[in-house]
């Protein structure tokens, strides 16, 4: 069994894998020392753990994951993976990034796959059907753009996400909502239509905190993964292991 800690610019998710099934799924705030105790008790047949982490976290965890399980890998751009990585600055690709890269292409091999993640930050990533990570865009997330109108400027007010769809606003926060949501909207709709211009036999995978916004919202089809970055954690971790039983 597998225990994968993901620690994200907002939250923490923890999963657990048995025989590469999805069997536990958990959003914390904060993922505490104690809980490797609690999870060892509870699942004594925990034996690999990774933990990809895009903050620092306690030099504790990773003291009581490197003791407590048999394989225990800390993914950064030197980790091994099972597919191949093109990208230039590896350093600094996020590792939610090239997770859930790694986790589209296990779930959908031999295609060409768009991974669209909406968190904080709004990422397009690209793998092609031979399995090659190519790169991706970075634009800010719908709470960032908010934020940015809020904090940027003397007057406009700090303005939340609705599930609406108007055209325009007739004050100030509707125009704001209208403006920041339909510009999200034409920004997904447009670069999906772009690349599926580029390259045929196209999947598109939406992942991260904000994936249910586009729900009926966009012209093009999707998927929706929210465990797509556990699901690629556990892949990198399970080659890691195959690699080293070897």
């Amino acid at each position: 069994m597998n225990l994968v800690i993901d620690i994200g610019n907002t939250r923490t998710k923890f999963y657990i894998f048995n025989r590469g099934e999805l069997a536990v799924s958990v959003p914390v705030d904060e993922f505490k020392p104690e809980y490797i105790d609690l999870l060892k008790n509870e699942y004594p047949q925990l034996d690999q753990a990774i933990i990809s982490a895009v903050k620092k976290y306690p030099e504790e965890i990773k003291a009581l994951l490197k003791r407590n399980f048999d394989i225990f890998i800390e993914l950064d751009y030197k980790t091994p993976l099972p597919i191949q990585n093109n990208y230039k600055s590896r350093e600094t690709l996020g590792n939610d990034r090239i997770a859930t890269a790694v986790g589209a292409n296990f779930l959908y091999p031999d295609s060409n796959l768009l991974i669209i993640d909406a968190g904080s930050a709004i990422t397009f990533d690209f793998i092609s059907e031979k399995g090659v990570f190519l790169g991706g865009n970075i634009s800010p997330g719908i709470n960032m753009r908010f934020n940015a109108l809020n904090n940027f400027t003397g007057n406009l007010p700090l303005v939340g996400l609705e599930d609406t769809d108007i055209l325009f606003g007739n004050t100030t926060e509707t125009a704001i909502r209208a403006g920041v949501q339909n510009g999200i909207i034409y920004e997904v709709d447009n670069t999906i239509s772009l690349f599926k211009e580029f390259y045929k036999n196209l999947k598109v995978i939406i992942t991260g905190g904000d994936a249910n916004f586009f729900d009926k919202k966009l012209k093009n089809s999707f998927f929706v993964n929210f465990n797509l970055t556990g699901i690629g954690l556990n892949r990198i971790l399970e080659y890691n292991g195959e690699t080293e039983k070897s």
